[in-house]
């Protein structure tokens, strides 16, 4: 081994890291909309995704200190990490709320689940792209905010419907959970918005 070899910066594959950071976080939203569907066990399948997503952005931070060179710029891999950490977090917390107040998942939460699992997907295949298919980076994350769209219009739809609850406690709680997940929707908006901000920056 040459002496220069020994001196070689450390190149972690960060992107390959925040890709692992999305795949767990694409296990807990899967759970999410099983949760949703009526897979009560599914519960603890988000929580244990949750934990697992920071021990991946734990990781992630650790390779960006190390890092000599980055793909992209460490502020933007850190954001992008941040921001599928919280898609995860408020995932999980939308699940507690549920169970504390007492009240089930139904379609409408039910609907938005799936495109949260849709919209994290294309975030997936877009952070694939980076990097090497600029042009293909942004579709993704177009297709991810797209997805999200389709969200917020099942929000308001559940939104509206919730005007003929006649139980004010299920009424309250529905908002609520309602409001959360149309959070997350925003979250997905924040990392897709960034993925295609880090492809303006190198183009």
């Amino acid at each position: 081994m040459s002496r220069a070899h020994w001196f070689l910066p450390e190149t972690p594959d960060v992107l390959g890291l925040l890709r692992g950071q999305v795949a767990v976080t694409i296990e807990g939203v899967d759970a999410f909309a099983a949760w949703a569907g009526g897979d009560t066990a599914a519960a603890e399948v988000v929580r244990d995704a949750e934990h697992r997503g920071d021990v991946a952005k734990r990781a992630l931070l650790g390779a960006l200190r190390a890092a000599f060179v980055t793909p992209l710029e460490p502020e933007d891999l850190f954001a992008l990490s941040r921001g599928v950490d919280w898609i995860l977090n408020y995932t999980r917390d939308l699940v507690s709320e549920s169970e504390v107040m007492a009240c089930a998942p139904d379609a409408v939460i039910a609907e938005m689940a799936g495109l949260l699992g849709e919209a994290v997907r294309h975030i997936d295949e877009a952070l694939a792209h980076l990097g090497t298919d600029q042009d293909a980076a942004t579709e993704a994350a177009d297709e991810a905010i797209k997805a999200e769209r389709r969200l917020e219009r099942a929000y308001y739809n559940g939104m509206g419907a919730l005007l003929g609850v006649q139980i004010r406690s299920e009424r309250i709680a529905r908002r609520e959970l309602y409001r959360r997940c149309a959070r997350i929707g925003e979250m997905v908006i924040d990392v897709a918005e960034r993925v295609v901000y880090a492809v303006v920056k190198q183009s």
